[in-house]
């Protein structure tokens, strides 16, 4: 199995679900880069606050942030999932010098689908726990089923930033295919079907 692995594909493809998944039942070490910009966000740091303008509006949080930001959290871990990074070839740069990446699983889905999934996904803000209404819905409307936290729409799931963010994407992230390709290391999965399916295939491209 192997132990250093990034997971690519748009937002909305499933890169969270799938890395919790690996990380509930194989035992890696998710690491997200959208989940730890929002806990700075959240906690009012300097990075935070710096990043949160980037964020609201749907395009990258500059390289600088997010490659700092990174290279503290991989330090001394072995078995790991990259949910979110990197998204440049640039933070693609940064990371080799740092660890040997396995393999690159791109998740691919298209940008209609993409759209209807983020636009109906809901987040709490307590505890990070993510629903979809037609998905994965709480068992309260609005109501998270985890801490009772009330549930909202992040900036960045309406319309309008979900297109900016895949325009974003196809510009700066869809070159790392072609990069991990290149380097030998790329498998691409389709993000079709129920989660438990995409997870048989993400799952088979690590053995």
């Amino acid at each position: 199995m192997k132990s250093k692995v990034v997971l690519l594909g748009p937002p909305g493809c499933g890169k969270g679900t799938q890395a919790e998944k690996l990380g509930d039942e194989l035992g890696y070490v998710k690491l997200s880069t959208g989940d730890m910009l929002r806990e700075a966000v959240r906690n009012g740091t300097e990075l935070g606050m710096k990043a949160k303008t980037y964020m609201d509006s749907g395009a990258l949080v500059p390289n600088d942030l997010i490659i700092g930001l990174m290279k503290e959290k991989i330090a001394g871990l072995d078995r790991i999932i990259l949910d979110g990074f990197p998204r440049t070839i640039e933070q693609a740069d940064a990371l080799a010098e740092q660890i040997d990446i396995d393999v690159a699983v791109n998740i691919d889905v298209d940008d209609a689908e993409l759209v209807k999934r983020l636009t109906q996904r809901r987040s709490c803000p307590d505890c990070n726990a993510v629903y979809h209404l037609a998905n994965k819905p709480p068992a309260k409307e609005g109501v998270c089923d985890k801490c009772g936290g009330k549930l909202y729409q992040r900036d960045d799931d309406k319309e309008e930033t979900v297109r900016n963010r895949l325009e974003v994407y196809r510009k700066n992230t869809f070159p790392l295919i072609d990069y991990y390709e290149k380097r030998g290391k790329l498998v691409t999965v389709p993000g079709v079907g129920s989660i438990d399916e995409i997870y048989a295939k993400v799952r088979k491209a690590l053995e």
